[in-house]
């Protein structure tokens, strides 16, 4: 649920605050884009071998 007036508002990637905001992602909407990317990267890599070396 999105509590802060200005992602309400206006999103909060459009935020001022946005880069030094570290309740985003707990009363605004901004949601992790890197976790989407991470699991096609790990089907495509066989994620479950450990690490490469």
């Amino acid at each position: 649920m999105t509590l802060c007036p200005i992602a309400i508002a206006v999103t909060c990637k459009k935020c001022p605050a946005f880069g030094v905001c570290p309740l985003k992602g707990i009363i605004g909407d901004y949601k992790k884009p890197e976790e989407t990317q991470r699991k096609p990267d790990e089907a495509q890599r066989g994620a479950g071998r450990g690490k490469e070396q």
